[in-house]
Formats: structure tokens, C-alpha cells, sequence
């Protein structure tokens, strides 16, 4: 009887190590896949869109059940993935939404909460100035707090699940990609040191660098904006302003604000959602501005009166990496099939991180067809 020769073992690349890459390399190194790892200045670095120490994780988005249910699915696997490496990269402090008299944002998304088992709690203004008396609730409608959300150690956690895939197998390598081409219709990846990147399959995972890198493909269909967040010192003793005694927050009124209690002793993180200007991610002046102070003050004191004059203790300058429609980006490249790219978080991929790479790596492994929900010829269909 004829022997039939083995299956040549896959191999895949994945190109960067923040939260979409990080989590796809692992889960194709979890299930026995070959996987060599790149970013240029290392996982959760300064630069990255992934970076940072802390990011609000909840379900809540309006009408896009799809979402509440990767949020969901998120949740699970960020517990299941504290549970496995004995540390707590998700902390469970609740999210409380603040509504104006339109909250329909929030309203939207509580059946598919309910189907899926989640807790929340509609709350009053005054109920909720009971619970909080640190807060205040001037032009608030209704509110709705989600007791199983919280918020997540962004940069500490793409570290962790580096050293997880490196731990597992999996070779990672601090390195750029400088050159894409073809050499005999394969792929021709060089790199930074003048290497070449050798895979069956390729992820490109390099949030606001994907334009460059497609010009073509993705262009200004990834475009980066400068965002500001600040960190306000609380007085000396006081602890109501720590995630035991408040929980994470998101406000859709007249802004769309947000803010995260503790921080690790960094003080009250607060931020304003809104679009920033464009940004270039490589070299762009991350100097915090003295606008954003005074407007981020404005809401503070609005928010929580009793730190009105409270120090700056430090401010970062991040990017959100956008796609046209706020949608994640995650489809093959049209000309080159081996390719996978994916991108697009919008300021709210960090979350979905590991649901992100569990679905990509499966589609990766098993040469599946994409969803087009995130796919590139969404832009097409709407540009005809």
C-alpha cells in the first residue's frame, strides 16, 4: 500500500505584537501552528495603538450586536487568560454609562445583553448620586451600569502574552518590515536587517502602519488621529476616587467622555472620545496640550467637583487607528491570498483583542473565507 507523505506543517508570520497580532500569534502557537512574531519597537510600546496602561473593556455598542457579542465573547477569554498566568490583567469595576435625554446608544444594546446572560442595573440620577456621591450628575437622564465590564492592563498584558507565545514555542523577533514584493509569485518580505520573512501564510497586524505598508489595499482607509488622555491626582488619603469605591465610566450626552478609577496609583484617568487631528504615529509630538487641559478640567469639574483644581500627575498622547466606518478591518489582500490584514481597532479594538485572535487564527488555519462584515469590499459597495 502506497505511504502518502506528510502534510508540510504550516507555517504563519504574524507582523505586530499589539493586542490583534499579540493574541493571533497565540492562539495559532495554542494550537500547534509554527508562528514567528515582529514589531518594530516591541508589544505595547509607546507608539503603539495597543500601548498605555489601561483601556475600558464593556458590551455595550448601540445596534451592532456583533459587537456586544465579541465583547462578551472577550470577557471570557481575558478571565479564562487571567485564570491560566496567575495575574489579574482584567479588573472587574463595572462600567457605568451616563445618558442625556437620548439613550438610545445604550437602550439598543440591553436585549442582546439579556439574551446573552449579562448583568446590568438601570439606574435613576438620584439612585445613582446615592451610590456615588463623589460623582455629579448635572444633565443626566438615565444610567445603566454593566457590573461585569471594567477595565483592562493594556500594555502589562500585550508583554504577557508574548512571553506566553515565546513560552509555548514561538519566536519572536524586535524587527520592521521594510520591502514587500514577489520573487517567482511568492511573497518577497524584507525586513529591517536585511532579512527576508519566510511563511506560508502572512498576518499584518500594524494598526495605524497599514497604509503604508497597502498603499493600495488600505491607504487612507486606516487613518490616525491624536488623542489625549490625563491623569488627575486625588487628595492625599482620599479613597473615593479608587475602583473599589467607583466604577469605570462612559458618557454619550454632549461628549462623548470616558474614565477609569486607580490606574495603578496613576490618579483619575479621563478622556474625550471625540476625533483628534491627524496623526503621524512614528514621529509625531505626543506633548500633551494645554487645550486639553483646560477642556478635560472643564468636564472634571462638571463630573467630580471635588477634584475641580486637582494636579495633572501625567498625561499621554495616544492614536486612534480609524476606519471609515469605525469597523475592524480583517480580510484577506486581494491580490496576494496568503496575505491577512487586520486593523481598524477605531479606538475600541483593544478589548476584543483575544476574540480577535481566536477568529483569525482559526481562519488562518483552516485557509477559511473572511467575514464580510469586516471586510475590504465594504468600502467598494459604498464608494459605487
Amino acid at each position: 500500500m502506497p505511504v502518502t507523505a506528510p502534510k508540510p506543517r504550516l507555517r504563519v508570520a504574524v507582523v505586530g505584537a499589539g493586542a490583534f497580532g499579540g493574541w493571533t500569534a497565540l492562539h495559532l502557537q495554542r494550537a500547534g501552528v509554527p508562528v514567528t512574531l515582529l514589531d518594530a519597537w516591541g508589544p505595547g510600546n509607546a507608539r503603539a495603538s495597543s500601548g498605555g496602561d489601561t483601556r475600558v473593556i464593556r458590551t455595550i455598542y448601540g445596534p451592532t450586536r456583533r459587537y456586544v457579542e465579541m465583547a462578551a465573547r472577550a470577557m471570557t477569554l481575558w478571565t479564562d487568560w487571567d485564570r491560566s498566568v496567575g495575574h489579574t490583567f482584567f479588573k472587574r469595576t463595572g462600567v457605568l454609562w451616563l445618558s442625556g435625554a437620548d439613550d438610545s446608544y445604550v437602550r439598543q444594546s440591553l436585549p442582546v445583553l439579556r439574551d446573552l446572560g449579562s448583568t446590568y442595573e438601570e439606574l435613576t440620577p438620584a439612585a445613582a448620586a446615592a451610590l456615588w456621591p463623589q460623582m455629579g450628575f448635572e444633565g443626566i437622564s438615565s444610567l445603566c451600569l454593566e457590573h461585569e465590564a471594567g477595565y483592562l492592563l493594556a500594555r502589562l498584558a500585550c508583554e504577557a502574552v508574548v512571553r506566553e507565545f515565546v513560552r509555548l514555542g514561538g519566536t519572536y523577533r524586535q524587527l520592521a518590515v521594510a520591502a514587500i514584493g514577489a520573487n517567482d509569485q511568492r511573497p518577497d518580505v524584507r525586513l529591517s536587517d536585511g532579512s527576508r520573512l519566510e511563511a506560508d501564510r502572512y498576518v499584518y497586524a500594524c494598526g495605524p502602519w497599514l497604509g503604508r505598508l497597502f498603499p493600495d489595499v488600505i491607504g487612507p482607509r486606516v487613518t490616525s488621529t491624536r488623542q489625549e488622555v490625563f491623569y488627575f491626582g486625588t487628595p492625599a488619603g482620599d479613597a473615593r476616587f479608587l475602583e473599589s469605591r467607583l466604577p469605570a465610566w462612559i458618557e454619550g450626552s454632549e461628549r462623548f467622555m470616558y474614565g477609569i478609577p486607580g490606574n495603578l496609583h496613576r490618579g483619575l484617568k479621563v478622556a474625550d472620545d471625540a476625533r483628534g487631528p491627524e496623526f503621524d504615529p512614528t514621529s509625531g509630538d505626543r506633548t500633551p496640550s494645554a487645550e486639553g487641559v483646560r477642556s478635560t478640567r472643564g468636564y472634571l469639574r462638571r463630573r467630580f467637583p471635588a477634584l475641580a483644581e486637582a494636579p495633572v500627575l501625567g498625561a499621554e498622547v495616544c492614536q486612534y487607528e480609524n476606519s471609515p466606518d469605525g469597523h475592524f478591518i480583517i480580510d484577506r489582500h486581494p491580490a496576494m491570498p496568503d496575505f491577512w490584514i487586520a486593523g481598524g481597532g477605531s479606538g475600541h479594538g483593544y478589548k476584543m483583542g483575544p476574540a480577535v485572535g481566536e477568529m483569525l487564527a482559526r481562519w488562518v488555519r483552516e485557509d477559511a473565507a473572511p467575514d464580510p462584515f469586516f471586510g475590504l469590499t465594504r468600502f467598494a459597495s459604498r464608494a459605487g
